[in-house]
């Protein structure tokens, strides 16, 4: 049982809206949006959280006013014409349906966007500074600019009214428009809009005023903003709690939802939506103390991963809704499952950030351990029971095998899955153990209890031959075996060990180490961080442009600053050509990428990174012996249809994961859930 649980369940009410519950989703931007427009995806993401049973659930992070602050870069919501309406209407019933409330985040991005896209119009700004996140430097905003966006605003929430929408809330947070005016690291304006305090509060007052100018006082409009920049030159705690009840005062919010930090750059972004590196609730401190000083609801989203902490935030009064936003993307019905009392089958969030960081390359924002999140139109978030139970061998325990024996269990098929460690979990295993990264070992941990609760039979420490599988009289057998380091196909690369090696404690390298990466993701990283905490000097070398190239925006700075803390040295643009010992060290010629240019390093022990090749060998020896030669129909499993059964007797083989290619967690589970989903 959850401590406290009854008051996350308690109904909220805010001007006549009464919202079932304290939980929440905050706005924000998955990437789902199609022409401007929250179409079909994006609705069904949506849909689920209310099914499970979600208080309010808020969409469009970033939804755009004016043109000049445009919907396009990462897919977002322009609400800056009539067009979105009948969506908006639309997407309120199927909210509504379920019993969830509904509403949007309205912003001009301000200088925080780019202008290379859409309209091709200057970014604005109170001032022309340019943003290190965006890379744009900003139009100094006319008054003519500050009216037209202040009228952009009003017409906006028209038309979130007319769209059946039951509130909105205007961002001040992450360095939108309104908190460029307020703060003093982007306003140097000397009008009635630049100076004090009360002069840079003028453009949201103007805002908020028209908005409700518009829709009337009745209509819930409330706004997020940051409780503490934590930046040097920007709004101190101080400036937010004045600025919080000014607008509270006046009458011009009805809730405001806190955040902490800034996201003007790469670390401050990332220390703004906070990864497993961090506490949860790091930032629960800064809504707490707005809370003590104004009278409308507090809202509050920063990694809040379980229901234990938001509970707490709730019953010893910091906020009056907390948000789970992230922690809904792993498992959009965490609220029914703790209302049926079932909280031990919630999928936990373990902030990855792979939701955050494939959106911020232009991708679409996807669950690193839910692979049905935003597949909400193909992929079941519920499995449904098959109609012909069959017999299911797993081999191999890592996420793809674990999430196979999940999926073929609870649909009713009799599971076997071996597995050789006497620990499930795989490759999670190994990247658990270095330093922050901890929290990963909470993937296998769910889905090892799932299996077992839907009953299958998991056979940890035992080693699958051919023999052993054909004994279960198998109709399906789906090998999971995972991928195993490759050295590389340098000179000499058999003097180098492995990220593995030294993670496992096979090989406790001393002295100088070179670490050589060629994938830029978090293997080589969090190894070169584990290596400078146990004294060894290093220098991680990479053939891209810069360390973890591959990492996200939430995750590649907190490794930059631990790198840089731990004095490891980077050293971009060189490609390993060849080790070879020298005495009882190493030599290794590197040659850079772009001169050709060649050096030379003497180190202690080399290390590589250079992803996985498949444990493939009881693939290849059972293939012959299939009834489909191993092979997956692709058309069939795009399509969402069950895969073709051939003629004869046998069973069915298949690969999923690492087995196939060297790839990620989430590919793995993608592989199962949407094969298992239909056997």
């Amino acid at each position: 049982m959850i401590a406290n649980a009854e008051a996350l369940l308690k109904p909220l009410t805010i001007k006549g809206l009464t919202i079932r519950n304290r939980v929440m989703s905050t706005s924000h931007a998955p990437g789902y949006g199609k022409d401007g427009k929250p179409q079909e995806r994006y609705q069904l993401y949506h849909e689920e959280k209310a099914k499970g049973g979600i208080g309010l659930t808020m969409f469009g992070g970033s939804s755009s006013v004016a043109l000049d602050s445009p919907a396009a870069p990462w897919n977002q919501i322009s609400v800056a014409d009539d067009s979105v309406v009948p969506f908006f209407r639309e997407f309120s019933d199927r909210i509504h349906r379920h019993g969830a409330k509904l509403m949007i985040q309205l912003t001009h991005m301000g200088r925080r966007t780019k202008w290379d896209t859409e309209n091709w119009f200057p970014t604005v700004a109170p001032s022309p500074r340019r943003e290190p996140a965006s890379r744009t430097i900003p139009k100094e905003a006319e008054d003519e600019d500050i009216a037209r966006i202040v009228a952009g605003f009003a017409q906006a929430v028209r038309r979130c009214k007319e769209g059946g929408l039951d509130g909105c809330e205007i961002s001040g947070a992450h360095g939108h428009l309104l908190d460029q005016f307020w703060s003093p690291s982007v306003n140097a304006r000397t009008d009635r809009y630049g100076g004090s305090l009360e002069n840079r509060m003028r453009f949201g007052i103007e805002v908020l005023e028209a908005m409700r100018a518009e829709v009337g006082d009745d209509y819930v409009i409330g706004m997020r903003m940051s409780g503490d920049e934590l930046i040097a030159d920007g709004l101190t705690q101080e400036d937010q709690i004045a600025i919080a009840v000014e607008y509270s005062r006046r009458g011009l919010v009805d809730f405001i939802n806190v955040l902490g930090g800034h996201a003007r750059d790469h670390i401050a972004h990332a220390i703004s939506l906070p990864n497993m590196a961090f506490p949860v609730a790091p930032f629960l401190y800064l809504p707490s103390a707005i809370k003590r000083e104004v009278d409308v609801p507090v809202f509050h989203a920063q990694r809040v991963t379980d229901l234990a902490t938001a509970a707490r935030a709730v019953t010893e009064g910091h906020v009056d809704m907390i948000a789970m936003t992230r922690a809904h993307i792993a498992d959009p019905h965490l609220v029914r499952k703790l209302q049926e009392g079932r909280a031990d089958d919630i999928r936990q969030c373990i902030g990855a950030g792979y939701c955050i960081d494939r959106i911020y390359v232009g991708g679409d924002a996807l669950c690193i351990q839910n692979a049905a999140t935003g597949r909400e139109a193909t992929m079941p978030h519920v499995i449904a029971r098959a109609e012909k139970p069959r017999k299911v061998v797993v081999v191999g325990g890592g996420p793809g095998g674990l999430e196979a024996a999940r999926v073929a269990a609870a649909r009713g098929h009799s599971v076997v899955l071996f597995e050789k460690e006497r620990l499930a979990g795989g490759q999670i295993n190994i990247a658990a153990k270095a330093t922050w990264r901890e929290a990963l070992s909470g993937i296998p941990r769910w889905l090892h209890a799932q299996a077992a609760k839907n009953g299958a039979d998991l056979r940890l420490g035992t080693e699958a031959t051919e023999g052993a599988i054909m004994a279960e009289a198998p109709d399906v057998v789906i090998v999971a075996t995972g991928g195993l380091p490759s050295l590389g196909h340098a000179k000499g690369a058999e003097h180098a060990i492995s990220t593995w090696d030294v993670l496992t404690g096979t090989v406790e390298p001393t002295g100088s180490v070179l670490l050589f990466d060629e994938m830029g993701q978090h293997n080589a990283a969090s190894t070169a961080e584990t290596l400078a905490k146990r004294g060894c000097l290093v220098e991680i070398v990479t053939h891209d442009r810069m360390v973890g190239e591959e990492i996200g925006t939430t995750n590649q700075p907190i490794h930059l600053r631990e790198l840089y803390k731990l004095g490891v040295v980077m050293t971009p643009n060189m490609d390993l050509i060849e080790i070879y010992p020298e005495g009882n060290r190493l030599i290794v010629a590197l040659r850079n990428t772009y001169t050709d240019a060649e050096e030379e390093r003497v180190v202690d022990r080399v290390i590589v990174e250079r992803g996985t090749l498949p444990v493939d060998a009881l693939y290849t020896s059972l293939k012959a012996r299939s009834v489909n030669g191993g092979q997956v129909d692709q058309d069939a499993i795009v399509a969402g249809r069950p895969q073709p059964w051939p003629d004869g007797d046998g069973f069915a083989l298949y690969r999923v994961g690492d087995a196939l290619a060297g790839r990620n967690i989430h590919a793995a589970l993608y592989d199962s859930l949407r094969l298992c989903k239909d056997l």
